[in-house]
């Protein structure tokens, strides 16, 4: 079979063309110009059968970041796995608000956590970004704890650390920003169906998807020190309801941010006391 047979054939495919496409480059280990340039190629009968066998796992709902066990963020490749969650780019943003405050605020050097740090993507992109500051990365999960040391080696991010722990418990330092991606999916939100390749307790929180976020808003005054950012990714439509949050702990400057879609998806505060 070519790869304009494949093209052919998947023309109508339900799977999302950058899916499978990305899969071909994967297991051609070829770009999508080659691709377009060598239409003719004729693959072989071992790599035909890779290709077959993994497009349908993804017929089967995994994502193709778990077969190639990999996904980019940031301009950086993070190796992902089923006990992480695939990072998205409307997570750049939080990375993004984080680098504009420090330098607005013309801020050397201080220390950041990263509460749920899964992959280890925001933590050690702010790492590499912020090559004179200490980022600490803490997730309940010593597996994706694993993966993300590992990222965090590959791509020598020697200012980043990493702990066990479920959120604040085995933290004993107070931060000048701490960072957060937590489960903030209700446990009846239709969107779940399409996600069950991904970890469910990275997905969703109790109360309708506040439980986690109202522990990490409260308990972050603790941990801050003053002035510090307490910056939280949420859902869309959670804005008022994280805002509310922020207001009954006394948060200042309270401010949400939106994503690459226009959608409301970020909220920050800074600690006054």
């Amino acid at each position: 079979m070519t790869i304009v047979d494949i093209k052919k054939a998947h023309r109508q495919s339900d799977l999302p063309r950058h899916w499978w496409q990305g899969w071909l480059c994967f297991v051609l280990d070829q770009s999508v110009s080659f691709l377009m340039t060598h239409e003719d190629y004729v693959l072989t009968p071992v790599e035909l059968m890779r290709f077959n066998a993994g497009i349908d796992k993804m017929k089967d709902g995994v994502p193709l970041a778990y077969l190639t066990s990999e996904q980019e963020f940031f301009g950086r490749v993070f190796t992902v796995n089923e006990h992480t969650l695939i990072p998205r780019p409307d997570t750049e943003r939080l990375v993004e608000v984080v680098l504009d405050w420090v330098r607005e605020g013309s801020m050397v050097s201080g220390k950041i956590l990263d509460l749920g740090t899964g992959s280890g993507c925001v933590a050690i992109t702010l790492a590499k970004e912020l090559p004179k500051w200490s980022v600490l990365a803490v997730d309940f999960s010593a597996d994706a704890l694993s993966v993300a040391m590992n990222n965090a080696k590959k791509l020598t991010a020697d200012n980043c650390a990493f702990v066990q722990s479920d959120w604040y418990q085995n933290i004993h330092h107070t931060f000048d920003i701490i960072v957060s991606n937590p489960p903030y999916i209700a446990d009846d939100d239709e969107h779940l169906a399409g996600l069950t390749a991904e970890p469910i307790m990275a997905l969703v929180a109790d109360y309708g998807g506040l439980a986690d976020i109202r522990r990490i808003i409260h308990g972050a005054k603790k941990y801050l020190n003053k002035q510090g950012l307490l910056i939280i990714e949420h859902g869309h439509d959670q804005r008022q309801s994280v805002q509310a949050i922020f207001e009954q702990c006394g948060y200042q400057a309270i401010m949400t941010m939106q994503d690459y879609g226009g959608n409301d998806r970020l909220t920050m505060g800074v600690c006054d006391d």
